[in-house]
C-alpha cells in the first residue's frame, strides 16, 4: 500500500498543530490520534445535522461496501449528508476493524469498482486517476473488483493493470477481465481470477469478481461474458474446490437485481448453486448507482451501495456453519442480525426466482443490512466504543485528508468561476421548472454558445440531457464542479441555414424516440477518448484533458460554516428493497424524482418582434449528430441532409464541459469570492456562509 508518504505527512501535520508530547495519544494498533485543533474533512465542507437512527447490528461476519466512487474522495463539500472525505473513511475503517476484533467477529472491506470519471480529483490528471488512485489505496480492502470505467481508455486500463492491481494483489478480483500484457503480447487477467482465504476468525471463503457483460472497453482488454465464464474449466473446478468452503462471496461491478438488463448475477448464482446447493452465497454489486438489497434464496443475498461517496453499505451475517470459525454469532453488547432471507413475492426478483436454482435445505443465516450516509456524524457514531480515547481521527486519516486538500489545490480544483445563486437539480424538479438544472442550461447555452461570425443568425441549440451527470448545489462554482456537473467533452457542431420549419421539429422527434436512447450509454467517445487498437503504441493515446479557453479562474478563501443541530429529517435517500423500508441508517424526507426528456433546446438571436425566422443555424452536440440528421430526414420533416454536411460551430476545445463555466464567469459574479452555500439537494431552505438558521 502507498502508506509511507501519508504517515510521514501525518507526523509533520501533527507537529504543525502542536499535537506532540503530552498532546499526542495513541489509538487502535498504535495509530496516532490527534486530540486538538484537527482540521476535519475538507475546507468549507459541512457536517451532517441529522444522525443515525440506531446502532448497527453485528454478526458472525460483517462487511463494509463501497462502489462507484467515481473520484469523489473529497466528499460532497456543499452537501451536509455526504460531507466526509476519504481520510474520514480511513479513520472509520481503522476503528471498525478494531471494534470487530474486540467483539471477536470478522469485518471485511469490499469495493466493486468505477473509480474514475465523475469528479476533478480523478478527472483533472493525466492519466485519469493518477492522484485519486493513490489516495484510494489507503483503505486496506479485503476484496475489490474492476469497473467499466477502468477499461474505456487504454492508458487507464494499463495503469490499473500495472499499478493498482499490484497494490492489492490477489484481493483484486477480475474473474472475467483480461488485458494484453505489453511485455508478452498475450492476454492475461488484470487481477486474480479468484481468492480462497481464511478470515481472522477462521471462516473459509471463496471469492470471485465479475464485471457485467461490458462491451465498450478499449481493444487491449477483453471482457468474458458470464455465460461463457461459468462454463470454463477453471471456474467449475474452483466452485468445487477441494478445500472446505463456508461462504461464497461474489463481488462485481454488476447490478445485484437479476431482472436488470445488464445484471449477470443470476447466471453466476445458478452456476454456483447447482454445484453447491447449501453453501451460503453473498453478492456485492454496483453500476446502477442505487441502494438495493436482493434476496435470491434462503442462503443468498446481494447488496448494492449507491454511488459517489454518498453511501457506505453495511451487511451483517450470522449462522454460517463452519468447523473452523471462532467468531461469535451473537457478540455481546451490540444488536445482532435477526432476519431470514426469504425471496419476496411482490418485487422484481419474483419473476427471476423461477429461473434461479434454490438451496435444498430450509435453514439459513440471519442478516442485517444498512445504508450509511457518508458523513462524520455517521462515522463517529458507529465507531463509538472502538477508540481508546475520545478523538475520532487517526494519523493516517488526518494525513489523507490533508493530502486531498493539497492535491485539490495543486490541480486548481478550488479555482472559482462564480457563485451559483441557487441549487439546480436533475430530477428533483419538473423539467424546466425553477430549480431544474435544464432551465438554467437553456439560459447558459443561449448566452455563451455563440460563433462570433454568425452571432446575429438565429440559432437553435440542442443538447442531450444525459450530458449532465450530477446536480449543481448552491455556492461556489469551481473547476471541480465543472467535472462534477458534466465530465463529458462533446463538441458543438451545426448545420447552417436550416429552414426553421424543419429545424423546429427536431426536438420533438428526438424526445419521442426511437432516434435516441433515453439513458446515455457511456462509451469511450463520451470522454473525448478514442478506442486504441491492440497493436498500437499506448503512448499515442489521446491526452486526457478538459480545456477551458479564455476563462479566468480565481481562488476563493476558506470560510467557516456554523451549523445548529437539527432533529427534523433532511432530504435524502428513502430506500425500499427486499427487506423493506428500514435500510437507510439516517431517516430522510423523500426527494421527488421527475421524468426528464432525452433532449433540451435553447433559442438564441431570434427576432425581437416575435416573428419566427425563415432559417436558423441548427447547433447540437456531436454526440447526437446522427440523431439530429435522422430526425431532419424524416418524411414529415422533409430534409435531405447527410452527416458529411455537419461542421463544427465552435472550436473542438469548447465542449459540454466548458459552457457552464463560461456562463458562470459572466452571470455569477455577485458575492464572489464569499459565496453563500445552500442547504443541499432537495431542500427549499436557503443558507449562507456564517448563518445559524
Amino acid at each position: 500500500m502507498r502508506f509511507s508518504r501519508f504517515v510521514a505527512a501525518a507526523a509533520s501535520y501533527a507537529s504543525a498543530l502542536g499535537c506532540e508530547g503530552d498532546h499526542r495519544c495513541y489509538g487502535p494498533q498504535n495509530d496516532v490520534v490527534l486530540t486538538r485543533n484537527v482540521r476535519r474533512m475538507q475546507p468549507d465542507a459541512q457536517d451532517a445535522t441529522t444522525g443515525p437512527r440506531g446502532p448497527l447490528e453485528w454478526g458472525q461476519i460483517n462487511f463494509l461496501h463501497t462502489t462507484d466512487t467515481h473520484g469523489w474522495l473529497e466528499g460532497h463539500i456543499k452537501e451536509q449528508n455526504y460531507g466526509a472525505d476519504w481520510g474520514d473513511y480511513v479513520s472509520f475503517t481503522k476503528h471498525m476493524k478494531a471494534k470487530a476484533r474486540k467483539l471477536r467477529v470478522d469485518l471485511l472491506l469490499v469495493d466493486t469498482g468505477d473509480l474514475h470519471d465523475g469528479a476533478g480529483l480523478s478527472d483533472a490528471t493525466e492519466p485519469n486517476g493518477n492522484v485519486s488512485n493513490a489516495i484510494f489505496e489507503n483503505i486496506d480492502y479485503d476484496l475489490l473488483s474492476i469497473g467499466n470505467h477502468e477499461l474505456y481508455v487504454t492508458e487507464v486500463a494499463y495503469e490499473t493493470f500495472s499499478n493498482f492491481s499490484k497494490v492489492y494483489g490477489d484481493r483484486y478480483l477480475t474473474s472475467n477481465v483480461q488485458i494484453i500484457n505489453p511485455a508478452t503480447g498475450e492476454f492475461e487477467y488484470v487481477g486474480a481470477k479468484y481468492r480462497y482465504f481464511t478470515t481472522e476468525q477462521g471462516l473459509r471463503i471463496m471469492a470471485f469478481g465479475v464485471l457485467f457483460d461490458f462491451t465498450g472497453n478499449s481493444n487491449v482488454s477483453k471482457v468474458i461474458k458470464a455465460a461463457s465464464l461459468v462454463q470454463e474449466p477453471w471456474f467449475l473446478e474452483t466452485v468445487n474446490y477441494p478445500k472446505p468452503i463456508d461462504l461464497f462471496v461474489v463481488i462485481g461491478h454488476n447490478p445485484v437485481r437479476t431482472n436488470v438488463t445488464t445484471s449477470t448475477f443470476g447466471t453466476l448464482f445458478n452456476a454456483i448453486r447447482k454445484q453447491r446447493p447449501n453453501v451460503p452465497i453473498q453478492g456485492f454489486g454496483g453500476h446502477t448507482h442505487i441502494r438495493d438489497f436482493v434476496v435470491y434464496d434462503n442462503k443468498a443475498t446481494g447488496l448494492e451501495s449507491g454511488r459517489y461517496c454518498e453511501t457506505l453499505g453495511w451487511l451483517a451475517m450470522s449462522g454460517i456453519k463452519s468447523s473452523t470459525c471462532k467468531a461469535k454469532h451473537n457478540p455481546k453488547g451490540v444488536p445482532h442480525p435477526t432476519r431470514r432471507a426469504i425471496p419476496p413475492t411482490s418485487t422484481g426478483t419474483t419473476t427471476e426466482s423461477a429461473r434461479l436454482s434454490m438451496s435444498t435445505t430450509s435453514s439459513g443465516p440471519r442478516y442485517a443490512r444498512r445504508y450509511l450516509d457518508w458523513n462524520r456524524l455517521t462515522f463517529s457514531y458507529h465507531a463509538k466504543g472502538s477508540q481508546r480515547y475520545t478523538s475520532y481521527d487517526t494519523a493516517q486519516g488526518v494525513s489523507v485528508t490533508s493530502e486531498i486538500t493539497l492535491e485539490r489545490e495543486k490541480l486548481n480544483l478550488t479555482d472559482l468561476y462564480g457563485c451559483a445563486p441557487e441549487t439546480y437539480c436533475q430530477f428533483c424538479k419538473p423539467f424546466l421548472a425553477d430549480g431544474n438544472i435544464f432551465q438554467l442550461l437553456q439560459t447558459a447555452l443561449a448566452t455563451v454558445v455563440v460563433n462570433d461570425t454568425r452571432k446575429d443568425i438565429p440559432r437553435l441549440i440542442i443538447i442531450n440531457t444525459g450530458s449532465i451527470r450530477f446536480d449543481l448545489a448552491k455556492g461556489p462554482f469551481t473547476y471541480d464542479d465543472s467535472f462534477i456537473v458534466s465530465p463529458f467533452a462533446d463538441a458543438f457542431q451545426f448545420l447552417p441555414d436550416v429552414p426553421y420549419d424543419q429545424a423546429s421539429k427536431v426536438l420533438d422527434i428526438l424526445n419521442a424516440g426511437p432516434f435516441q436512447k433515453k439513458k446515455r450509454d457511456l462509451s469511450t467517445s463520451d470522454f473525448n477518448f478514442l478506442p486504441i487498437l491492440a497493436d498500437r503504441d499506448i503512448c499515442i493515446d489521446p491526452p486526457l484533458t478538459h480545456s477551458y479557453e479564455g476563462l479566468n479562474r480565481r481562488s476563493y478563501p476558506s470560510g467557516r460554516l456554523i451549523r445548529r443541530q437539527s432533529t427534523s429529517p433532511s432530504p435524502g435517500y428513502t430506500t425500499t428493497d427486499d427487506f423493506g423500508t428500514d435500510g437507510d441508517d439516517t431517516i430522510h424526507s423523500l426527494i421527488p424524482n421527475y421524468h426528464q426528456p432525452n433532449d433540451l433546446q435553447a433559442n438564441a438571436s431570434f427576432p425581437t418582434d416575435g416573428l419566427m425566422p425563415e432559417k436558423v443555424d441548427l447547433v447540437f452536440l456531436d454526440f447526437i449528430a446522427s440523431y439530429v440528421v435522422d430526425a431532419l430526414n424524416q418524411p414529415d420533416v422533409g430534409g435531405a441532409y447527410s452527416e458529411d454536411e455537419v461542421i463544427y460551430y465552435l472550436p473542438k476545445t469548447f465542449t459540454s464541459n466548458s459552457y457552464l463555466p463560461a456562463y458562470a464567469k459572466i452571470a455569477w459574479q455577485e458575492n464572489v469570492p464569499d459565496c453563500p452555500v445552500g442547504a443541499g439537494i432537495g431542500s427549499a431552505k436557503k443558507r449562507a456562509l456564517g448563518s445559524e438558521d
